[in-house]
């Protein structure tokens, strides 16, 4: 009977903690991150379209030009980046694509990139959920490829990332600063 009674209070003192609520001084609320995580879709009115299926997504944060110069300074030219801040930033891919004439699965990947002066070096990567290119492991790469890297009319203050529809699929581009690259990407 003692172990009915103390199992029956323990369950109340449980129902009424859980329902009380927590005093929000005494969570560990992270501040804000000042390089912001961000989502971008193709198509791009995924989110505001209820017919509209996502083919790729990429999460990826966004650092901020700050008036600094950023690549070749910054961002060191011929190494390793995450394309964009603080956790590698992951592109999903809804369906198989074609991307540098290499048929890639349906699936999620980290996205790299190799900036130089005139030609970054794109790579798709099989590790994800990392922090920043401190665990990059060049033997999961899936594809590497090169691409130009152009001089954009105006800086752009945070990293971006979006989609350009193509015939066979939609560009990928990335810009910050007064740089971007581009890539296809073809759906199959």
């Amino acid at each position: 009977m003692k172990n009915l009674i103390l199992a029956a209070s323990l369950l109340i003192g449980v129902s009424a903690y859980s329902q009380a609520k927590l005093d929000a001084t005494k969570l560990n609320y992270l501040p804000a991150d000042a390089s912001p995580m961000d989502a971008t879709y193709y198509p791009l009115q995924v989110l505001s379209s209820k017919s509209e299926t996502p083919k790729v997504k990429v999460v990826y944060s966004r650092p901020q030009k700050k008036n600094r110069v950023v690549f070749g300074n910054l961002i060191k030219y011929g190494e390793i980046w995450r394309m964009g801040a603080n956790e590698n930033t992951e592109i999903k891919f809804y369906t198989p694509v074609k991307i540098n004439g290499k048929d890639i699965p349906a699936g999620t990947y980290s996205l790299f990139a190799v900036p130089n002066e005139k030609e970054w070096t794109i790579v798709l990567n099989s590790d994800v959920d990392k922090w920043g290119a401190y665990a990059y492991d060049k033997s999961k790469d899936v594809v590497r490829f090169n691409v130009p890297a152009e001089k954009t009319t105006s800086p752009v203050e945070f990293f971006s990332i979006t989609f350009v529809q193509t015939k066979t699929g939609a560009d990928l581009y990335a810009g910050w600063d007064n740089t971007q690259v581009k890539f296809p990407i073809e759906f199959k």
